[in-house]
């Protein structure tokens, strides 16, 4: 009987110990969630939800404790508190915005590397896509928000002129991204699209981070670890390159070179200019990477020189226009990423710029020096995976000289005028996702110039919701400014910063390689640079007086899943821009903007050739130009820009490619515009000739041939 009753004793003491754990677990809307693990960390104790969200478990555990919640696609839960506390508890449980399908800001940006969610176009794009030619900037002008300007060779984005778009390199200021050229005679980047593994080209509405731009951004970041040693040798109808990557155990090395001449090719198909020397150029680019514990350190370098002399036909000279040119260019860009703690990383670096650019224009000569240099340091902190706060300061100096020595009236003049001036600015942007529906970017940029003694704030703010599993909408505002650039500077440093703002709302839907966005936009220009002389010059008066607008559609599609082998993306731009700025009389829609773009790419790899053949098409409504025999100004327009371009990349073996393009196969007669006469003639009547491109069209023929570690890489990897 004795042992009898201690059993019951030590029974009851033990059925008394446990406790009951008990809740229910919901998500945000307050839907129960089933099957998720409810326990107490440590122990064995814990349980599932049920069908409607409630839990129950008990456990023999005292005093306090942590209960933990986990299920896929949310965060895990925690509670901490006595046990006695846990029951009846209403667990909410938050999306896991690290996941896959989360919302992302869209407006404004399209991104473009191989690790992004939604990708646009790969650098792999731009030396396939048909009329590119290579160049990096001539695939971008196949997305919507770019105008045709075919003469000019650089990115107009959505009404804004070519001075209106920024470049950066691993997050640092490019001051000189283009080579220098004559009048109607296209331009081209300087960079090999080879050594970057990321493009974001933001058509507006773009980060606090960034600034000195009224229209766009474009980010291009060099490739973080190359996989493998390999050589790459090109041969081609223009020139040649050679190119050496080299990987070690924490660092590697990529250099290539490259040597162009026309004079061979000008020889075998003329264009319309007489060519005194060909256009020639020799450069030189390398990335350098280490790596270290907690961060990347790259150091990337170009070079480049180019020289040519042509005579170019001028309604106004006999004789034509004698026009010489020889340049130099040397950009540095040193970068560093690291982790500083779970939740700091530092990003830091800076650029240097050295232009020299001598010019013949008849018999004057005109020396430019620029000497340009970013320096920047940003800082990111991570609260948590739903709010990210990153802040940095940074630093643009120019210093840009130029010499003029010319004869007038059998008199030489000579002259030289310049600038320096020195920008700092200051920014703080937040990142905050609300859930995996909502998420939202707002922050602030201040800027301050020394040569005007102004400061200005620029406030930014986007945010997204995403509308279902594969769609979003996504809102932007924001303030740019951007000081005049050096035509205008080197003459009148009284200017100050011209203005925009932005109003962008886009709509996105992705799914399994298709990709559909549509975007409506707003931009309000201010304190645009005006002067009173037909050029700008030192006789001229400077002002901000300049207003104007730019408003329209932009829609892309691309699509690489529904036809076996195919790739294939179409945009359409619709613009409507007025502005008065320059030596503009009134408001008008610029020469550089046409109300319609229309751009499709396609590429269809044939198996049995061991082929891959390109197609791209162009199209640009009218510009505006001013007839001098009827009244008004910018009151006519030139006929459309059309352009098909094909291309055939042959794979003679894994490693060795043939590529064969054509520009404007069809040889349609496009009009650049007009240039009337200074004077009219004895009927009154301004003569005028028609400007039209060098050469209705342009073939390149290249051999491209890799060798690698893994004999199976090549320079167009998706063969």
């Amino acid at each position: 009987m004795k042992y009898f009753i201690l059993l019951f004793l030590f029974l009851g003491f033990s059925i008394h110990a446990q406790t009951t754990i008990s809740g229910t677990v919901t998500d945000a809307k307050g839907t129960p969630i089933e099957g998720a693990n409810v326990y107490l960390d440590g122990t064995y104790d814990g349980g599932s939800s049920t069908t409607d969200g409630t839990f129950s478990f008990t456990t023999t555990e005292i005093g306090d404790q942590v209960l933990l919640v986990t299920f896929l696609s949310y965060e895990p839960f925690s509670f901490f508190g006595p046990v006695s506390s846990m029951t009846n508890l209403k667990i909410q449980m938050k999306e896991d915005v690290n996941s896959l399908d989360t919302v992302v800001i869209s407006a404004g940006s399209f991104e473009a590397s191989d690790n992004s969610k939604v990708s646009v176009l790969k650098p792999l794009d731009v030396v396939t896509t048909a009329s590119a030619l290579g160049d990096f900037v001539g695939a971008l002008q196949t997305l919507p928000g770019t105008t045709t300007v075919a003469e000019d060779g650089r990115l107009f984005v959505r009404g804004g002129d070519a001075g209106e778009t920024q470049i950066f390199i691993d997050g640092i200021r490019v001051f000189t991204p283009y080579t220098p050229t004559a009048n109607n005679v296209p331009t081209r980047g300087r960079y090999s699209p080879f050594l970057f593994d990321g493009i974001t080209f933001s058509t507006g509405g773009y980060s606090a981070e960034y600034g000195e731009a009224l229209s766009s951004v474009l980010l291009l970041n060099t490739v973080d670890e190359p996989d493998q040693n390999k050589t790459d040798i090109s041969v081609m109808s223009v020139g040649g390159g050679l190119g050496l990557t080299r990987k070690w155990e924490k660092s590697s090395l990529s250099v290539s070179t490259s040597y162009i001449n026309l004079a061979p090719y000008i020889e075998a198909f003329p264009d319309r200019n007489e060519w005194s020397k060909p256009f020639e150029s020799f450069a030189g680019e390398a990335v350098y990477r280490y790596r270290t514990t907690d961060g990347l350190f790259k150091l990337y370098t170009a070079f480049d020189t180019s020289n040519f002399e042509i005579n170019q036909e001028d309604i106004n000279l006999e004789d034509g226009l004698d026009f010489k040119l020889n340049n130099s260019n040397l950009y540095i860009n040193g970068s560093y990423t690291g982790v500083l703690s779970d939740t700091w990383s530092l990003q830091t670096g800076g650029s240097y710029t050295y232009g020299k650019t001598k010019l013949g224009i008849i018999t004057n000569d005109i020396d430019d020096t620029e000497n340009s240099a970013h320096l920047k340091v940003k800082l990111k902190k991570r609260f948590s995976s739903r709010f990210k706060l990153s802040f940095g300061v940074e630093q643009f100096i120019t210093d840009f000289t130029e010499d003029f020595r010319g004869a007038f009236n059998d008199v030489t003049v000579t002259d030289s005028y310049g600038y320096d001036t020195s920008i700092s600015a200051s920014f703080i942007e937040s990142d905050i996702i609300f859930s995996k529906k909502l998420a939202l970017k707002v922050g602030v940029r201040g800027s301050y110039t020394n040569l005007v003694d102004q400061f200005t704030v620029s406030p930014r703010i986007s945010f997204a919701y995403k509308t279902g599993k594969k769609s979003q909408l996504s809102l932007a505002y924001g303030d740019f400014y951007q000081n005049p650039t050096n035509d205008f500077l080197k003459f009148s440093q009284d200017l100050e910063a011209q203005k925009t703002q932005h109003y962008i709302l886009n709509y996105q839907y992705s799914n399994n390689g298709r990709i559909f966005r549509a975007e409506a936009y707003r931009k309000d220009y201010n304190r645009l640079v005006t002067f009173d002389t037909e050029f700008a010059g030192v006789d001229s008066v400077f002002e901000n007086g300049g207003d104007g607008y730019a408003q329209g559609l932009d829609i892309f599609w691309r699509d690489n899943t529904s036809i076996k082998n195919m790739d294939y993306w179409v945009s359409y731009s619709f613009l409507d821009t007025e502005r008065q700025y320059l030596n503009f009389p009134e408001q008008a829609t610029p020469s550089f903007a046409n109300t319609h773009n229309f751009s499709a790419v396609a590429k269809y790899f044939i198996t049995d050739w061991k082929s891959q053949v390109g197609f791209s098409y162009q199209y640009g409504s009218g510009r505006t130009y001013t007839d001098l025999n009827t009244s008004g100004f910018l009151q006519e327009e030139t006929k459309s820009f059309n352009s098909i371009s094909l291309n055939w990349a042959y794979l003679i073996s894994q490693q060795k490619i043939l590529y064969l393009s054509v520009n404007n196969v069809l040889g349609f007669n496009n009009v650049n515009g007009f240039q009337y006469s200074d004077t009219p003639n004895a009927n009154g009547v301004f003569d005028r000739r028609t400007i039209t491109p060098a050469a209705d069209q342009f073939f390149f023929v290249g051999f491209f041939w890799t060798i690698s570690d893994d004999k199976n890489s090549n320079q167009l990897d998706s063969l």
